[in-house]
C-alpha cells in the first residue's frame, strides 16, 4: 500500500509540474484571444516552444492514466464498487483531453514552416476552440471523479476526513468553471472569477492530498483491515 500510495503521490506531482508548464508557462504566453493574427505569429515564430508545451501536456496524460491504476489500487479496500465509478469517470477525462491534444497536434503540423495567412488563422483558432472545449468536458467529469474520490476519503479509516472536504470542494470549482464555460455566453467577462473559482480549491486540496501521499500516506498500516465498506 506504502508503494502505491508513493506512485500515486508522483504521478500527482508530475501532472502539477507538467500541467502548470505546458498550459501556463507555454499555451497561454502564446494566445491572444482577441487576435488570431498574432496568436497564430506566435504558434510559428515559437514552434520549438509550442511543440515543448505539446510534450508537457502528454506527459501529464501519461500520469493521468498512470493515477487510475493507483488510485484504484489504494482504494478499493473501501469500497470496490465505488473505487470502479471513480476509475470510469477519470478514464473518461483521460480520454476527452487525450481526443483534445489532437486538435494542438494539428496547430503544430499546421504551423510548421508556414505563413501566416487569414485561412490559417481561422483553422488555428477554431482548433483551439475545440481543444478548449473538449478539456472543459473532461475537466467536468474529473469534477465528478473528483466527488467519488472526495466520497471515499471521507468513508475511509485511512485517509484524513479534511482532505476528503477539500477533494470536494475541488470537485466543485471544476463543475462551476465547466459548466459557465460550456453555457454562459458572457463567460469570457467572467473568465477571472471563474478561475479563482477553480484554481485556489483545486490547487489546495489536489496539492494537499499530493503532499499527503508522499510525506505521509500510508506510513502506519494499522487498521487497515478493517477499512473495507460494502
Amino acid at each position: 500500500m506504502k508503494e502505491i500510495a508513493k506512485i500515486s503521490g508522483i504521478a500527482y506531482l508530475m501532472i502539477f509540474i507538467s500541467g502548470f508548464y505546458a498550459n501556463f508557462a507555454v499555451l497561454e504566453s502564446l494566445l491572444d484571444i482577441n487576435n488570431p493574427s498574432i496568436t497564430t505569429a506566435n504558434f510559428i515564430n515559437n514552434h520549438s516552444q509550442f511543440g515543448n508545451g505539446l510534450l508537457g501536456f502528454v506527459m501529464m496524460l501519461f500520469f493521468d492514466a498512470l493515477l487510475v491504476w493507483s488510485l484504484f489500487g489504494l482504494t478499493k479496500s473501501i469500497s470496490k464498487n465505488i473505487t470502479y465509478l471513480a476509475s470510469f469517470f477519470r478514464l473518461l477525462h483521460a480520454l476527452f483531453f487525450g481526443i483534445a491534444l489532437f486538435k494542438l497536434w494539428n496547430i503544430y503540423q499546421l504551423t510548421f514552416n508556414a505563413s501566416n495567412s487569414v485561412t490559417l488563422q481561422h483553422r488555428v483558432m477554431k482548433l483551439l476552440l475545440d481543444f478548449d472545449t473538449l478539456w472543459t468536458v473532461g475537466l467536468l467529469f474529473f469534477g465528478i471523479h473528483l466527488i467519488v474520490l472526495g466520497y471515499l476519503a471521507l468513508k475511509s479509516q485511512y485517509i484524513p476526513k479534511a482532505l476528503g472536504l477539500l477533494l470536494l470542494l475541488a470537485a466543485i470549482g471544476y463543475i462551476i468553471d465547466g459548466m459557465a464555460k460550456l453555457f454562459m455566453p458572457n463567460y469570457i467577462d467572467y473568465k477571472d472569477v471563474f478561475e479563482v473559482i477553480v484554481i485556489m480549491p483545486s490547487v489546495i486540496g489536489e496539492f494537499s492530498f499530493t503532499v499527503w501521499l508522499l510525506i505521509k500516506g500510508f506510513k502506519k498500516q494499522r487498521g487497515l483491515q478493517n477499512a473495507k465498506f460494502v
